[in-house]
């Protein structure tokens, strides 16, 4: 058996033991370098066809990738998700972070849509768009079909009468009296606000009504729209039945989205990063210019699997050459402060050494105890740390060595976003990696398979 063929008969050991759920999977080389991020409804099954003996894939995916599976792939990892849309945002945002070679034609800087209902109108308007507002909107999303979700639009408009034009209509305007509403107003798809025909706060009861929709499984809709068809198939009303099935199609279809505090899109919220990073200079009131923010942030599951992780962004963009991962060493349960220590004191050593070199900022993901778990780590070392900050999710708070209080910044603030981007970015990177390691662990733990029996030779 050649060298090539034992690397195959390995893979397809491996991927016996992949789970049948939905998933990511990263095909990798020699290196460790990331080749390929695919989706899979069925990981084992989806996997596996990459390397039966049967499969043609220069037919089925093309040239390269037949290539890269006969002379490259030497080992593959497994994001288990939640569900097949799950797998779908969580490939395309591996796949713009990573930029693997094999998958050129999904390394483009298209992004999914979100349904945008704008919160400081006195009869807010809703939209889809790509370009979500930063502020003054709430946002369900990003939606995995666009087709889907336009088809959806007019189905809920009907039920709930909201208004999708860009007028600025103000409560308080009498001259609305005389304002001719358009089509919609007439078809009973809008309320008709720019024409006065409704007050604000009926309007309101009817965002209200449309936002717990949103929120619920629609399954009383579901329900509705089923039984409906089913009564016109009955009745041999297959055109209405036709047209309930596809305003049931589209309902459906608005389960198929992500959530927009998990599945977060960096392209959709432009931050500016210079105005980001003087923005950060100022109200830490450093002498010089930021220029390089590293961050930190632990990962673990009940004291499972710990691992760090640490993201460099340069400029205010991240720097992919200088994220590092870190599996835990030293610690035992559940202590994040003790994990965080490790990280830090792991990481910046070398830098105290003169064989790294310190960022500007070092943020910390937690409140100030993770804050002095990471300035600890600086104890053994026989220099001082720079500036070591750290950021609280639950009210955003920023923390900073030596100062007694939390700094509260506004939520638009430009150095707030920045640290915000470089702490999700931190946390996406650590839960990666914590995913890889428990599923690497649930494979090491699983009772190996009894040796095939081989027929004897006559």
């Amino acid at each position: 058996m050649t060298k090539r063929a034992g690397i195959l008969a390995d893979l397809r050991e491996k991927i016996g033991d992949l789970p049948a759920t939905p998933g990511v999977y990263l095909f990798k080389d020699a290196k460790g370098v990331v080749l390929y991020i695919g989706k899979a409804k069925t990981l084992r099954s989806r996997v596996a066809s990459y390397f039966q003996p049967s499969a043609d894939l220069a037919a089925t995916r093309g040239p390269e990738i037949q290539r890269m599976i006969e002379r490259l792939v030497v080992d593959v990892d497994a994001l288990e998700c939640d569900s097949e849309v799950d797998a779908l945002l969580h490939e395309s945002r591996l796949i713009k972070d990573i930029q693997p070679r094999f998958n050129e034609k999904q390394k483009d800087d298209k992004s999914f849509p979100y349904l945008q209902i704008t919160t400081r109108e006195d009869f807010p308007r809703v939209t889809i768009t790509r370009q979500p507002q930063t502020k003054g909107v709430r946002l369900f999303g990003p939606f995995v079909s666009p087709m889907e979700l336009r088809a959806a639009l007019p189905l809920m408009q009907r039920v709930f009468k909201f208004r999708t034009c860009k007028l600025d209509i103000d409560a308080a305007d009498e001259a609305r009296r005389h304002f001719r509403p358009c089509i919609l107003y007439s078809i009973k798809q809008c309320t008709a606000p720019c024409a006065a025909r409704i007050g604000k706060d009926d309007y309101a009861e009817r965002i209200a009504d449309l936002t717990a929709f949103l929120n619920s499984k629609a399954s009383k809709v579901r329900r509705r729209l089923t039984a409906e068809m089913n009564e016109a198939a009955k009745k041999l009303e297959f055109e209405r039945a036709a047209a309930l099935r596809d305003e049931l199609n589209a309902m459906e279809g608005l389960q198929r989205r992500g959530l927009a505090s998990q599945h977060v899109q960096p392209e959709v919220f432009y931050v500016d990063p210079a105005e980001g990073l003087a923005a950060l200079a100022t109200v830490l009131s450093l002498s010089g210019p930021v220029r390089t923010v590293e961050g930190v942030d632990i990962a673990h599951l009940d004291g499972g699997e710990m691992c760090g992780a640490l993201v460099t962004f340069i400029d205010g963009k991240p720097f992919k050459s200088g994220y590092r991962r870190y599996k835990i060493k030293t610690v035992e349960g559940n202590d994040d402060f003790a994990c965080i220590r490790e990280v830090v004191w792991r990481r910046y050593k070398y830098a105290g050494m003169n064989e790294g070199l310190f960022p500007d900022v070092i943020l910390i993901d937690g409140g100030k105890g993770q804050l002095s778990a990471a300035y600890s780590a600086f104890d053994e070392m026989a220099f001082p740390p720079p500036m070591l900050v750290s950021l609280a999710k639950k009210n955003e708070e920023l923390f900073v060595h030596g100062q007694p209080n939390a700094i509260r910044l506004s939520r638009h603030d430009a150095a707030l976003r920045l640290l915000q981007s470089v702490r999700d970015e931190a946390h996406r990177f650590a839960q990666h990696y914590h995913h890889i390691l428990r599923r690497r662990a649930t494979l090491d733990t699983e009772p190996t398979k009894p040796p095939r029996r081989r027929s004897k030779k006559p």
